[in-house]
């Protein structure tokens, strides 16, 4: 009997024991897992808030020009032919120069060769052009237009409609492609001493960045360009962060087809003109060749013609410009229509204070003496040297 009540009282024990350990020991709770998406980054993307001329249009005046414009500055090294196109009948591109506007918002593709009339162009901007940002379009911006039936690129307007301009006098321009983004462009050393102003870019390549010498070079964030307090413009060089480099060596191949098709054109419309000198001259838009040196002196040397007349110099020995001598352009005629092919073992010089006008195209170097002033370009295939000058690109 006592075994019994023992036994029942440890039981019970054991029992009042249990509970009290059940109620001290907090109940787990079992929480599912929710997996966490992680946050989409919010994409910006740059938009075109102007194009010229408009999608679709019809017989309208565009002044040989397609313009658009972006929501913030372009790398210039991203709009080019390849992301800035202008195709016409049979889907061939056509040719011409990009140029953008000082705030890099505003691009304009300049054609050098003549639109067909009663044509459909089509424009594209592909999502490769960049904002110095880095950022892109969404997608690619397509658009279209219809040239004039009678005049390409001209509306015919209320009767009895404007005139066309003039056709051009000369030979057809050269096309600078890409080189064309450049006032100064070299494939060895570009060098400047004494206060140089330059407006446009300047490049180099297959050089170095090192070979640009005398400008104080200041690398942008982006290390695909650089600036300097003499360029008013951006400054590349073939060592810089992709797609610099592909980008200079596109330039500096398309100089060199330039300088070949301005050596290689015929039919002069005259040879030897002045035995060379042709100090005092007037000359008139057209194709001109010398098998020797050319020069002027201090009375330099007159282009008359209009805005759309081409003239083009074959010089097989050096250029030679005399101190204080002038290259002037009477009438409408226009630097961006004037190209100097020298191909002489100097190059082309032009003296002290000289004023230049025109596209040098060199085989070799290109110098400019102190003082002088050059509108057009440079565009050696070896170097380029400066003294306190001035050079501004022509477009």
């Amino acid at each position: 009997m006592k075994k019994t009540l023992l036994a029942g009282l440890l039981l019970a024990g054991l029992l009042l024991l249990a509970t009290v350990v059940y109620l001290a020991v907090p109940a787990v709770v079992i929480v599912p897992v929710v997996p966490i998406t992680p946050a989409v980054p919010h994409v910006i993307f740059i938009g075109i808030t102007t194009i010229s001329p408009k999608d679709l249009a019809k017989y309208e005046f565009v002044s040989n020009n397609i313009v658009v414009a972006f929501t913030e500055a372009m790398d210039p090294v991203t709009v080019n032919q390849n992301t800035f196109m202008v195709k016409g009948p049979n889907n061939v591109n056509l040719k011409g120069q990009i140029t953008p506007d000082v705030t890099k918002k505003v691009w304009t593709f300049n054609p050098t060769e003549n639109l067909i009339s009663y044509s459909v162009y089509n424009v594209t901007v592909t999502t490769g052009a960049k904002g110095i940002s880095g950022n892109s379009l969404e997608k690619d911006f397509v658009w279209s237009f219809t040239t004039n039936p009678l005049f390409a690129a001209y509306s015919p307007g209320p009767s009895p409609g404007p005139s066309p301009p003039p056709s051009p006098t000369g030979p057809a321009a050269v096309n600078l492609g890409t080189a064309g983004d450049f006032v100064i462009l070299a494939k060895t050393a570009v060098s400047t001493t004494g206060t140089t102003s330059i407006v446009g870019n300047v490049g180099i390549s297959p050089a170095a960045a090192t070979f640009i010498t005398g400008f104080g070079l200041i690398m942008d964030v982006s290390n695909t360009f650089s600036t300097s307090s003499l360029v008013t413009g951006n400054i590349y060089a073939a060592d810089y962060t992709p797609p610099t480099p592909t980008y200079m060596t596109t330039a500096v191949s398309d100089m060199e087809t330039a300088y070949t098709d301005a050596a290689g054109r015929t039919n002069p419309n005259a040879t030897e003109l002045g035995a060379g000198d042709i100090s005092g001259m007037t000359i008139a838009p057209g194709l001109y060749k010398w098998s020797t040196d050319v020069m002027m002196d201090g009375t330099g040397v007159t282009l008359s013609g209009g805005a759309n007349d081409i003239w083009i110099f074959q010089i097989a020995g050096d250029l030679s410009v005399a101190n204080g001598a002038t290259v002037t352009l009477s009438g409408d005629a226009q630097a961006k229509n004037v190209f100097w092919q020298v191909g002489g073992l100097t190059g082309a010089t032009l003296g002290t204070t000289s004023n230049f006008n025109g596209n040098i195209l060199s085989a070799k170097q290109i110098i400019l003496n102190t003082g002088a002033t050059l509108h057009g370009r440079a565009l050696a295939q070896t170097q380029v040297t400066l003294d306190a000058n001035s050079v501004t690109i022509s477009n």
